[in-house]
């Protein structure tokens, strides 16, 4: 008791720690944090004062921390209640029900054709995945249509294909985060491969597709185990429709369910809606096929040209999605990669006719100037930060901050953002910090790269803007959250 109160007298005599000084102690706290590269800067919202900086001005990869500029981006130059519409169109039908031609299912860029629940909340369970394409085909059927003697044509015009932005890996393509980016958008562009074992030892895992519309042919190559550990290995030769399934499942095992990618999204789509309307019983004859736009058929992939003429025919049915500010509340509180690059996209389509992830970029160049931010601070090459060419510095990320601060649209945009201890990806961080839900920012996460910006309305300072930037950390990413997650504790003090 006497040497703490000592202890208590010697840091009363020497003054309090500053802010520096235990977000110093902090990087230092451990091997694997020192070892790391480290950029922070705080900013006070009000006066702009600098709180805090650490290599403010050096280049950092900023992994989803890339959404924060795009769904501003998004937000600023489309507004909130900006809306996408998907249409069926083709040629009108017959007294006889029967549709002389192909059925065309036109994107016109919604990500929200899935099962998943709208408004964002955390405790959302996924719904349908077959839903918003069984009401498109209900509409359909309900015009009369009987028939269809031609294909069903999935559009993905309304954007350029190209579904893998520069500096994604190879292998992302297979799984769902990294599912390609396309105008038609179904479910994500995903499926959901279930995995269990078989009925005994030696028999086939039993495997399942969901949604099940035939898309992907399976190579089940997974053995039943008497015991032992899961062992089981997916691959997908690129632009093939057949999964490989192979290694070993334990009798006893619950099983395991993992998210892969349909490599081509409006193909994906007319399966799912010739399956539906077959369902239905209207007879098609045709098979399923997908139409994309070629960059090679576009002279600036940076837009400025003609907005490209509407697919030909009668509409047979139309769905529009939610407003815009719902679909930025998801990427930014889930971190939806591709979400992300179709709100990119979509700005290039609505400012510069052209749905292109370069015309998005351009769009991105003017708005960041408009905030103060230099060509010189940033490096960004697609919406989401998957890709690792992706380059900004915390200086430029709380520019970005302070500019959304001061928007017409700033409590909107404030919203989007996670919740510390509360929803997200910061639902599970920041629990039994009595200061965490002060922090509303937006994560970010690839290997050896973690990521945390937003806002902190701290005790002593008001709202601040800070960003954390680490990369080349060798230690485990927990461990490099948690000092982050100290971090905010003190600035939020």
């Amino acid at each position: 008791m006497r040497c703490f109160a000592i202890l208590l007298l010697a840091q009363a005599l020497a003054g309090a720690p500053s802010l520096e000084e235990r977000i110093n102690a902090l990087i230092d706290s451990s091997p694997g944090a020192r070892g790391a590269f480290w950029g922070i800067r705080v900013v006070r919202v009000d006066s702009r004062e600098v709180l805090y900086g650490k290599n403010p001005d050096r280049f950092f990869i900023p992994a989803s921390n890339t959404k924060l500029f795009t769904t501003a981006l998004a937000l600023e130059r489309l507004g909130p209640e900006y809306r996408f519409r998907t249409v069926v169109v083709g040629p009108p039908p017959g007294s006889d029900g029967i549709v002389h031609g192909d059925l065309t299912l036109v994107g016109g860029g919604d990500p929200t054709m899935s099962g998943r629940e709208y408004p964002y909340r955390t405790d959302a369970r996924a719904g349908d995945p077959m839903r918003a394409i069984e009401e498109l085909a209900e509409q359909v059927a309900a015009r009369g249509v009987k028939l269809i003697a031609g294909d069903i044509a999935g559009d993905d015009t309304a954007y350029v294909w190209e579904p893998y932005p520069e500096g994604w890996a190879q292998d992302d393509g297979l799984w769902e985060y990294g599912a390609p980016v396309s105008a038609l958008t179904f479910n994500d562009n995903a499926m959901t491969l279930r995995v269990r074992p078989g009925p005994e030892v030696g028999d086939p895992a039993q495997l399942r597709l969901t949604p099940d519309t035939g898309y992907f042919a399976i190579d089940n190559r997974v053995a039943t185990a008497a015991a032992g550990e899961r062992n089981v290995r997916i691959d997908r030769t690129p632009g093939s429709r057949q999964l490989r399934v192979w290694g070993a499942m334990p009798a006893k095992d619950r099983g395991v369910s993992v998210l892969v990618a349909a490599d081509d999204p409006a193909l994906y789509a007319a399966t799912a809606l010739r399956e539906a309307l077959i369902h239905r019983g209207v007879a098609v004859l045709g098979k399923a096929v997908a139409r994309h736009r070629s960059a090679s058929d576009v002279l600036n992939m940076k837009g400025g040209g003609e907005a490209r003429a509407p697919a030909p025919g009668v509409e047979l049915a139309r769905r529009e999605s939610l407003p815009l500010a719902e679909i930025l509340r998801v990427i930014d509180k889930v971190s939806q990669n591709l979400h992300a690059e179709i709100a990119l996209r979509e700005v290039g389509r609505a400012r510069r006719n052209l749905g292109s992830r370069q015309a998005g970029l351009e769009e991105m160049r003017g708005f960041l100037q408009d905030a103060d931010i230099a060509g010189s601070e940033y490096t960004l090459e697609d919406g989401s930060g998957l890709s690792r060419l992706n380059l900004v510095t915390p200086e430029a990320v709380t520019k970005l901050l302070l500019a959304m601060s001061r928007s017409a649209r700033a409590e909107v945009w404030k919203s989007l953002l996670p919740v510390g201890g509360e929803d997200g990806t910061l639902s599970d961080r920041f629990k039994g910090m009595r200061d965490g839900s002060r922090v509303r920012a937006k994560t970010g996460t690839l290997s050896h790269v973690s990521a945390l910006s937003g806002y902190v309305d701290s005790q002593s300072n008001g709202m601040l803007a800070f960003s954390i930037l680490v990369n080349n950390y060798n230690a485990p990413s927990g461990e490099i959250r948690a000092i982050i997650d100290k971090i905010c504790s003190v600035i939020a003090q």
